[in-house]
């Protein structure tokens, strides 16, 4: 499944160590380490073919919504239809009208963690597109199709504080598609579009509080039919709601109805045209198609192309889900020092694993961790400490390292948007070390507390409490997993811990893998003494599924992270 990409050397994936890690053979004191030469190498990814879209078939259910249809956010080609802007497992943002990554955005300059199509804004012939990436840059990108790199504006920074964005449509009848944007704490507010490309959005306008309750937020246009852009949300019971349009943008949603439950099955939810939803299921990577009543209600769901077909991809555009991005697998080293890596698929497993190198023993003895992304690529990083250097992606960091018995890269935990550091002492006292973002510098050590030498594992990669912010686990010698919320605050960087449940000493090795399924939920791994991998699925706040067997052989690592 995975295979050599020669565009993408060094910049977009983290599937093997850049040239300047080291080898297993020890050096003199106070030499450095011979350093091999290693290129890097992405998932392979096949975007899937263009499917008719139901609108292309005469497909519209009801006469309200066919009476007033909201133009396409996403028409890239200029058929009239709705098209598929997607991120891939491979770091490239796609479309289905295309089998070439589409040149929307350079991937050295940070991923695109978020895509919000917002129809054309500015006169033209073809749809702009807003771009989030890791480190909270907004980016929109002129009459973007598939086949052109379009003019690009800055919009601005910050925008890391949302862990949602997304478009409704056309809030206030101008014409021009607006966005919505939840912080993490669940507060909803409104950017009016101004039809300025250059400064696209006016001044936020609070819709108000208790959003937080929704894992899904899915702008859809107008689905009644009255002219007014609409809203679905998904609460985390699976159930589906449906906010009609107001037309006032003060107050843009009238009060909520229930349109069923049943929802939780799918990872990503996203807008069709004419009030009609999509939905990808998370066992499958099979797509099915909603069509609109006219009223908000939905008829019954029609499976949308071969089962299976949109497998790999990461994040759809205007997909309601918090987007994730910073680790997207596994490495485990066998016991001649060799590192295989297992690449999350989108469906809850793991891609058949790879040699890194290629070169049998070369960790052998080496203390290196698997953190989440430190770069701008956003995909994991590997970190070696060697006679007291700490280096990652073979980038020299600093001495002194060797007082640390555990290195964690769960990602940003000060909200800035960078990956940071954890290092726990032989005391027991854990600090934290804000990156810069570009994985060649730390900052001073913040002392997070002590008391950490309880612990036997201390791991994290992603979201486990459903608000966008990254948070730490924590297995204590007993079995005890507890959870740390992060607060995005560096010098307090966690909630008071939460226990998770007892019994977790039957595994022995936990790995964070980052988001298996592809739903913005971080996920867990666990090795039985038996060798037998299991897997566990964030779901709620709080709360993983059960146990699922993912399969034998897994007691051959002595490290799996």
């Amino acid at each position: 499944m995975f295979s050599g990409r020669g565009r993408r050397v060094a910049a977009c994936t983290a599937l093997a160590l850049s040239a300047g890690m080291l080898l297993a053979t020890p050096a003199s004191a106070g030499e450095p380490s011979p350093r091999p030469s290693a290129e890097k190498h992405a998932p392979s990814f096949t975007p899937p073919k263009q499917l008719p879209r139901p609108g292309q078939e005469g497909a519209r259910a009801g006469a309200a919504a066919a009476d007033s249809v909201s133009p396409p956010l996403s028409d890239l080609n200029g058929d009239g239809i709705g098209d598929f802007l997607f991120r891939a497992i491979d770091g490239e943002l796609y479309t289905d009208v295309s089998d070439e990554p589409f040149e929307l955005y350079r991937a050295e300059k940070g991923i695109a963690k978020d895509v919000i199509a917002i129809g054309d804004q500015g006169g033209g012939t073809e749809p702009e597109v807003l771009v989030v990436s890791e480190d909270g840059t907004l980016t929109l990108y002129q009459d973007a199709d598939p086949t052109g790199t379009p003019y690009e504006y800055r919009v601005g920074g910050g925008w890391q504080v949302y862990n949602k964005i997304t478009s409704p449509g056309d809030v206030n009848a101008d014409g021009r598609a607006d966005v919505l944007a939840r912080t993490m704490d669940g507060h909803l507010y409104l950017y009016l579009a101004t039809g300025n490309l250059a400064r696209p959005l006016g001044g936020r306008i609070s819709v108000g509080p208790g959003w937080h309750v929704y894992d899904q937020l899915v702008g859809l246009g107008d689905g009644n039919g009255d002219g007014r852009a609409d809203l679905y949300a998904r609460d985390t019971s699976g159930t589906l709601w449906w906010y009609a349009g107001t037309g006032v943008s003060a107050r843009p949603f009238a009060a909520r109805k229930v349109i069923g439950g049943g929802w939780g099955v799918y990872n990503q939810i996203m807008p069709g045209d004419d009030g009609s939803l999509f939905a990808r299921d998370s066992k499958t990577d099979t797509m099915y198609y909603y069509a609109p009543r006219g009223n908000g209600t939905l008829a019954g769901r029609q499976q949308f192309g071969p089962a299976g077909a949109f497998a790999g991809i990461a994040q759809f555009a205007n997909a309601g889900n918090n987007p994730s991005t910073g680790k997207e697998g596994v490495i485990g080293r066998d016991s001649a020092g060799t590192l295989w890596w297992y690449g999350n698929n989108t469906k809850g497993g793991l891609y058949p694993r790879q040699d890194l190198f290629g070169a049998p023993g070369l960790f052998k003895g080496i203390n290196y961790a698997h953190l989440s992304s430190m770069t701008p690529d956003g995909l994991s990083d590997v970190s070696v400490v060697y006679d007291g250097v700490l280096s990652i992606e073979g980038e020299d960091i600093g001495r002194g390292w060797q007082v640390y018995n555990s290195i964690v890269g769960p990602g940003d935990l000060s909200g800035d948007g960078k990956g940071d550091l954890l290092a726990r002492d032989r005391s027991g006292v854990l600090y934290l070390y804000k990156g810069d973002g570009t994985g060649t510098k730390l900052s001073s050590r913040i002392r997070v507390g002590s008391g950490w030498g309880v612990y036997n594992t201390i791991l994290g990669a992603g979201d486990y409490t459903g608000d966008g912010r990254n948070d730490l686990l924590a297995r204590t010698t007993g079995g005890d997993l507890y959870l740390y919320p992060g607060t995005g605050n560096a010098a307090s960087p966690f909630k008071a811990r939460y226990r998770i449940g007892g019994g977790w000493n039957t595994y022995k090795r936990l790995a964070a893998p980052g988001d298996l399924n592809a739903d913005g939920k971080g996920d867990l791994l666990a090795i039985a003494g038996n060798g037998d991998l299991f897997r566990y699925l964030g779901t709620k706040p709080n709360a993983f599924s059960t146990a699922t067997r993912v399969g034998p052989g897994y007691q051959i690592y002595n490290t799996f992270s």
